[in-house]
């Protein structure tokens, strides 16, 4: 072999050896450039999930409280309403028994809870009230129940009153009360 051919060959043998050592580097680089891309999807893919969850989670966060909101406010409202009906009903009653009032029906009514007290007291000094609003019924009544009525200094809406003082008891059967009454004990049922 002449020194041409040597210097040739041995330019190919480490031509070969160069581009197989650069083919291997490249390959080494390739390798590693794919696993840092891999752990870069695997990172990407774990925060966006995580971020996705996060937004889940406030918005049904968000969700829950304007729920509470509105449910307030409907509770509210309806209480609102509830109440004004309330009034409306019991505003209607006091009506209807100011109507009652002028009635025939409204002074036996009062002669039968006059007599129903004295009945209850027996033999025991009782004292009956009847409504400053009734004065003009007060000689009628206490001819018919056939005891002594008196005019209370305070307004009780219309019924009567009375006191067994032996026994200290007060017998409310006034209007005032029984709508009181009512109105604590008023539910509506939905």
């Amino acid at each position: 072999m002449t020194t041409e051919e040597k210097l040739k060959h041995f330019m190919d043998v480490t031509t070969q050896k160069v581009n197989e050592e650069n083919a291997q580097a490249l390959e080494e680089y390739e390798n590693g450039l794919e696993k840092v891309f891999a752990d870069y999807k695997e990172n990407a893919a774990r925060k966006a999930e995580l971020s996705l969850k996060l937004k889940e989670e406030s918005l049904e966060k968000q969700k829950n409280a304007e729920v509470a909101r509105r449910q307030m406010e409907i509770r509210e409202e309806t209480g609102r309403l509830q109440k004004e009906l309330t009034e409306k009903i019991f505003a209607e009653v006091k009506g209807k028994l100011e109507r009652y009032m002028g009635t025939g029906d409204y002074e036996r009514y009062l002669i039968a809870q006059v007599r129903a007290a004295k009945e209850f007291a027996g033999d025991d000094e009782i004292q009956i009230y009847i409504d400053p609003a009734d004065i003009d019924k007060k000689n009628s009544i206490a001819a018919a129940a056939n005891t002594t009525v008196m005019v209370s200094k305070y307004g009780f809406g219309g019924g009567i009153r009375a006191v067994i003082r032996s026994r200290g008891i007060l017998i409310d059967q006034s209007f005032e009360t029984k709508v009181k009454e009512a109105a604590e004990g008023f539910v509506f049922h939905l």
